[in-house]
Order: C-alpha cells, then structure tokens, then sequence
C-alpha cells in the first residue's frame, strides 16, 4: 500500500535557486500522478516570479503522462527549458512528439545560455 510519505519519498522536489532572470527547479525520483502535486507548485511558483524556469531533470528516474502534461502546461505559461533528461524522459518526448515542442538541454548551464538576455 502507497501513502503520501511513500509518495514523497518516490517524486520530489530536491532544490530551487536563481539562476540568471529566472529559476532552477530540481526533481529527482519518479514523477507520476500520485507523486507530481510538489513538483507542480514548485514549478508554478517558480513561474510566478520569474521570466523562465529550468527544470533540473537529471535525477528524474522515471516520468509518465502526467509529469509530461505537466511540463506541457507549464511551457505555455513560462519560459520553460528542461535540463539533463535521462533517457527514458528522452523517450518519452520523442514518442509523443514532446521533443518538437519542449526546449530540451544537456545542462543548466546549456539551458541558460540558450536563454536571450534580459
């Protein structure tokens, strides 16, 4: 049986910080719907104050259709850019065509510098 400390415990949200105009979400573990609701406020208040959002993706393990309708959403309302994706995120914005849409970087450092000035 699942609980909300196992489902914190799978999907969370490691950190947050500024990075040049905008800030840096970090998620590590599986994100699926029964883990996604801090990543989610994470990522909204991070928008709400900020001109663009990075997601830390590299300790993300595991991301299903929810996380992806998340990211979606959260790409019309922000900036956003999706850093260091594992391969089986990679996957998944290929197969849904996500890639075409998502603006998807090796690194934070990659995912600023493809960011106009402010």
């Amino acid at each position: 049986m699942t609980g909300a400390g196992d489902a914190h415990q799978r999907g969370v949200v490691a950190d947050g910080y500024p990075a040049g105009s905008g800030w840096v979400v970090v998620a590590r573990g599986e994100l699926d719907q029964d883990t996604l609701a801090p990543l989610a406020q994470a990522l909204a208040a991070a928008a709400d104050g900020h001109p663009m959002v990075i997601l830390d993706a590299g300790a993300v393990t595991f991301g299903d259709s929810s996380f992806l309708n998340l990211l979606l959403r959260m790409h019309r309302l922000t900036a956003l850019r999706i850093a260091a994706p594992g391969e089986q995120m990679r996957r998944l914005f290929a197969v849904t065509g996500a890639d075409t849409v998502l603006s998807v970087h090796e690194s934070v450092e990659d995912a600023l510098g493809a960011l106009p000035p402010v």
